[in-house]
């Protein structure tokens, strides 16, 4: 069996198929390379390999420090291999079958408060170029409750501003409208005052927010690099990534009564329960506030 080709093959499913996105196919293929360098040093073969053998697999990262939620992760990408692997009739039984995931606990997302983000916000030159992308950008992200990747490659043929919307294309190209705000579309139309002074390369003239340099689109690891920069000057001791911003929106949301289906329309969540971690940080900060303020808590 040529494992390149099965490889290859698995990873067309997982695009055409699945309708993954980008990021979490390659994470798949990473975790499946995992395994295919474990069988070759065991001189296993996909056809016969047995659940015992995957088990020492496992047990072999978890020897490396692998954590649970990491843990949890490989073994998905193995279940969903393996179901791959019988679909195209490489073996009739799922090895992966009795292979059950560790329990990694519920790790509620980090969340800012209002008066956090406004002091983040703060902290940004607004009259410079960057500063004003970038006040834009984490503006955007908050009141749209959008993914890193879906803000970077925010185009102009999606924004909708006098109906009130953008267009955004999720994981697995799936695309939403949502609604976005005043003072983010204020701030975008800020920025493209700017913009409009920067030579932009050929292929990039309908992305919003690019590189003052390149003038190509972000990188991700900018946007995460000035997000950190400006939370640390703003004093916020919390790890402060783009993705706490989307947390920020659905907790401010539903802490202010917003349906839970509705918001997990405005994030893209296929499954609810996805969602429902919001419910938990809404009792966590309803249970902080009562510890706060309650007469028979203070001191």
């Amino acid at each position: 069996m040529n494992l390149k080709n099965v490889t290859d093959k698995y990873r067309r499913y997982l695009l055409f198929e699945k309708g993954l996105s980008k990021n979490t196919i390659e994470a798949y293929i990473r975790d499946l390379n995992k395994l295919l360098l474990f069988i070759e040093e065991e001189k296993l073969s996909l056809i016969s390999i047995k659940t015992s053998d995957l088990e020492e697999f496992l047990a072999g990262l978890y020897d490396n420090n692998l954590s649970p939620r990491s843990m949890s992760r490989v073994i998905s990408a193995l279940k969903s291999f393996f179901r791959y692997f019988m679909l195209d009739n490489y073996r009739e039984d799922n090895p992966t079958d009795l292979l059950d995931s560790p329990k990694t606990g519920l790790k509620l997302p980090v969340v800012l408060s209002i008066e956090e983000i406004d002091s983040i916000l703060s902290v940004i030159d607004v009259s410079t170029l960057e500063g004003t992308r970038n006040y834009a950008i984490i503006e955007t992200l908050y009141s749209c409750g959008l993914r890193v990747s879906e803000i970077t490659n925010l185009r102009f043929s999606d924004l909708y501003f006098d109906e009130g919307f953008i267009r955004v294309v999720g994981k697995g190209d799936k695309q939403r409208l949502v609604p976005i705000s005043e003072t983010a579309i204020q701030e975008i139309n800020n920025w493209l005052i700017y913009r409009g002074q920067i030579y932009i390369k050929k292929g990039y003239e309908d992305i919003v927010f690019v590189s003052s340099r390149r003038g190509t689109a972000l990188s991700r690891i900018t946007v995460f690099y000035f997000i950190k920069q400006y939370a640390e000057a703003a004093g916020i001791r919390k790890d402060v990534s783009p993705h706490v911003f989307r947390h920020s929106f659905a907790t401010h949301l539903l802490e202010r009564g917003a349906n839970i289906r509705v918001i997990q329309e405005m994030l893209g969540h296929e499954k609810i329960a996805t969602t429902e971690i919001y419910t938990h940080i809404d009792r966590t900060f309803l249970r902080q506030e009562i510890i706060e303020h309650h007469p028979r808590n203070r001191r």
